[in-house]
């Protein structure tokens, strides 16, 4: 997700008048600052490897595929989880990626983002991926986190990627620009051994990712405001056959069928991708300046709309758009929310993670009724991102991975937790 790298201080408010997001201003002046740590782009672009399992601890987006859930361990990489028995998962890998924050999977092999670049690794043998094809400079503008209460100096691109910030006082004459940098990431059975080959369809996705596929192409989020199509029949060399530009930014991406739902603050775009290689944009719905993750299923879409970080909105609500008619999708109901995030749909159930508040989980039979039919509330967890699939919940939160059997919905349990800590419960 985005974040202004810029924040007002109050020790540059008599040296410097910031006039607007995109003005700029030379000045000799002291102050601290996020300064940029540099790696040549031939060591970053050598820096794949395979590990051991790693603590988790800042997890980021989840996906599933073939009794393996993938997390993503934010900037660093991804936690492979044989999950074939979700009452005890088990860390089986941890593939280094720095900059990493998105995944997909077609097959037995994963495509992921490294900081600027777009990777392809086989991972026919799931505990020793290869790196197979590179795309670079696919998402140009990415940095890492820095620092959020300072800003952040100019980057030099010519010597090299930046892969961390040290804060530190800077004492220069210097153009500070405050055109913003694009954020990514925030902050989404029988018992067998997941030993067997991967299938050949595509994974999971959980409600807040920026990559997509179908059938042989990925849809990717590259900026904030372009929509960018690969062509991967030859995943080894993806292609890129379309860019879209647009005036919104751009969020989350989810498939229903054969329509892309793209989620951005100020709306909801939809685009036809029946000729997959050139999304073609069908309608929008427009709702206030909010995050807003989307999931679609049958004549419904479901929106999350939060306030806090960047999105700039008092909502915290939950929508329900009618998308019968394809092209003019219109309003059914709202509900209040407390901070929601992710959120799934399985059949007439919905799950919603509202952030502190917990987990939800709904009957949604009733788009005008859905908050008088509540099935469960765990209340003890800050949520973030989910994926059911075949009666299982894979959920991902601030205190790690939890997972719940609601194969009887009038009796959701908690099967297990692989918590941030060492110790796994």
């Amino acid at each position: 997700m985005f974040k202004s790298v810029i924040k007002p201080l109050l020790i540059l408010a008599v040296a410097v008048g910031f006039s607007s997001c995109t003005d700029t201003t030379t000045e000799t002046i002291t102050y601290t600052a996020n300064v940029p740590v540099y790696m040549s782009y031939n060591d970053f672009r050598s820096s794949f490897k395979v590990s051991e399992p790693q603590d988790i601890e800042t997890p980021g987006k989840i996906y599933f595929k073939d009794s393996y859930l993938f997390v993503n361990e934010r900037e660093k990489g991804i936690h492979v989880i044989d999950n074939s028995n979700p009452a005890a998962p088990v860390k089986i890998a941890f593939y280094n990626i720095l900059g990493n924050v998105d995944m997909a999977i077609k097959g037995d092999k994963l495509f992921a983002d490294s900081f600027i670049d777009l990777v392809v690794f086989d991972i026919s043998d799931v505990r020793n991926p290869v790196e197979i094809g590179r795309v670079e400079n696919v998402f140009p503008e990415v940095v890492p986190i820095g620092d959020f209460y300072f800003p952040c100096v100019q980057v030099d691109k010519s010597k090299g990627i930046v892969v961390d910030w040290e804060t530190q006082s800077v004492t220069d004459q210097y153009t500070i620009n405050y055109n913003p940098w694009w954020w990514r990431g925030e902050f989404d059975f029988t018992v067998a051994t997941a030993n067997g080959p991967l299938s050949a369809g595509s994974g999971i996705a959980g409600s807040m990712a920026r990559f997509m596929l179908s059938e042989n192409y990925l849809y990717t989020i590259a900026t904030p405001y372009s929509l960018e199509t690969f062509e991967i029949s030859t995943p080894s060399t993806p292609v890129r056959v379309d860019s879209i530009g647009t005036s919104r930014f751009m969020e989350t991406l989810f498939k229903h069928e054969n329509h892309l739902f793209v989620g951005t603050n100020n709306g909801l775009l939809i685009y036809n991708i029946s000729a997959a290689s050139k999304p073609n944009l069908v309608s929008e719905y427009n709702h206030v300046t909010a995050c807003d993750p989307v999931v679609v299923d049958g004549q419904y879409a479901y929106v999350t709309l939060r306030s806090g970080n960047q999105c700039n909105n008092a909502a915290n609500v939950l929508e329900v758009i009618d998308i019968s008619s394809i092209t003019t999708p219109y309003l059914v109901k709202q509900y209040p929310m407390f901070n929601p995030h992710g959120l799934g749909i399985d059949e007439n159930l919905l799950f919603i993670c509202d952030g502190d508040a917990g987990l939800k989980v709904y009957n949604r039979q009733d788009p005008l009724s859905i908050l008088q039919n509540q099935l469960a509330h765990f209340t003890d967890i800050n949520t973030f991102d989910v994926i059911p699939y075949n009666g299982v919940l894979m959920l991902i939160g601030a205190d790690g991975i939890y997972q719940y059997d609601y194969s009887n919905p009038q009796d959701i349990r908690l099967l297990s937790t692989l918590s941030i800590s060492t110790q796994e419960k």
